[in-house]
């Protein structure tokens, strides 16, 4: 273990947060969550359900505030699918149930002229549902806990307002019309952020899905890397990015970017990714979803915990939003195999 703490504690868990988000000191490993860690027996726990959970203010900030109460987490983050934007810009959006996360129905937009951002877009009912769970949760922990917002970026909102396949085949025939939604589309992700900062958020995690299996790097680089640059400066905020997959071929695009933090898949290995970036760029994530937190033991997950912090990164997490069934005993162990590998640097033993 080559890493130390500062003796700057006990700090409150925000602060925790956001001095890993910035790579700086901390009293022990940050444990946060970017994306959803919502889980059925959460739901159950906190008695709000899927799906008035993601159209509900109040019971989003209820479900929400189960991650820092009930998990342990440094973080709460009200946000748990990803279609609120594409739902209030008009797409028909099936809300799933307390075991299935919404999915889009339709695809509204055919161009570029249509992506239109509403005059009433902020009061739309799925925007608004997260704005007032920011400001509950703000209300609710003054301050002390760190609050996550999170906004879809313009490539996402492409899929879901032109399709996947529409969009991706157009970066090839028609790239100045995928230029143009992303031009477009931007307007909706800063809109959305600006306003969960002033509900409150103290950072904003960007989804934008140019997923490693579908979008090459040079792709990335020749389309996205110039918005990321300029949502990084109009945003003005702490900002990590996901992107799901392997995206070791593009983070040092990532870090040219700007983000302060990259939130990462278990494909990117977490020595590989530190040494691409070092101390230009944070990660968070660390522990495989679909074999280790949904069907592994607490035992696996601190393993892993402990290989992403021997590797260096700087807040530890699930790698994206949790499978729905996944058990809350493996959630809680992420935070609780991160307070014992604290405890085994502060006594400078092995700890395993």
């Amino acid at each position: 273990m080559g890493r130390t703490f500062a003796a700057v504690g006990p700090l409150s868990p925000k602060r925790r947060f956001l001095s890993g988000l910035f790579g700086g000191r901390t009293d022990r490993v940050p444990v946060g969550n970017p994306t959803s860690i919502a889980t059925v027996e959460l739901q159950q726990v906190t008695e709000s359900f899927f799906p008035e959970a993601h159209l509900d203010g109040e019971k989003m900030a209820r479900l929400a505030a189960g991650g820092h109460e009930l998990l342990g987490y440094d973080t709460v983050m009200p946000y748990f699918s990803v279609e609120q934007e594409a739902a209030a810009l008009g797409c028909d959006v099936d809300w799933g149930a307390p075991d299935m996360m919404p999915v889009e129905r339709d695809h509204p937009f055919q161009s570029p002229a249509e992506a239109l951002l509403p005059g009433d877009f902020l009061e739309r009912r799925p925007i608004r549902a997260v704005l007032d769970a920011i400001a509950l949760l703000k209300q609710r922990y003054q301050g002390r806990i760190a609050v996550i917002g999170k906004v879809m970026g313009p490539w996402t909102l492409s899929y879901h307002t032109h399709g996947v396949q529409n969009f991706l085949i157009k970066t090839l025939l028609e790239p100045d019309t995928v230029r143009a939604f992303l031009d477009r589309l931007k307007l909706v992700t800063i809109a959305f952020g600006r306003a969960q900062l002033a509900a409150g958020a103290d950072a904003l995690c960007l989804a934008d899905h140019a997923t490693g299996d579908l979008v090459s790097p040079e792709t990335y680089r020749d389309f996205l890397l110039p918005v990321h640059k300029e949502l990084v400066h109009e945003l003005g905020c702490p900002l990590i990015l996901h992107i799901c997959g392997d995206t070791t071929n593009r983070l040092q695009y990532l870090v040219e970017a700007g983000f302060d933090c990259f939130h990462y898949d278990s494909k990117v290995d977490a020595r590989t990714a530190k040494g691409i970036v070092g101390d230009r760029m944070s990660l968070v994530g660390g522990v495989n979803n679909p074999e280790t937190l949904l069907r592994g033991t607490p035992e696996d997950v601190r393993r892993e915990v402990f290989y992403a912090l021997d590797a260096g990164i700087e807040i530890v997490a699930p790698e994206c939003a949790v499978p729905l069934t996944t058990p809350n005993r493996n959630l809680k162990a992420v935070a609780e195999a991160a307070q014992e590998y604290t405890d085994a640097v502060m006594r400078g033993a092995d700890g395993r």
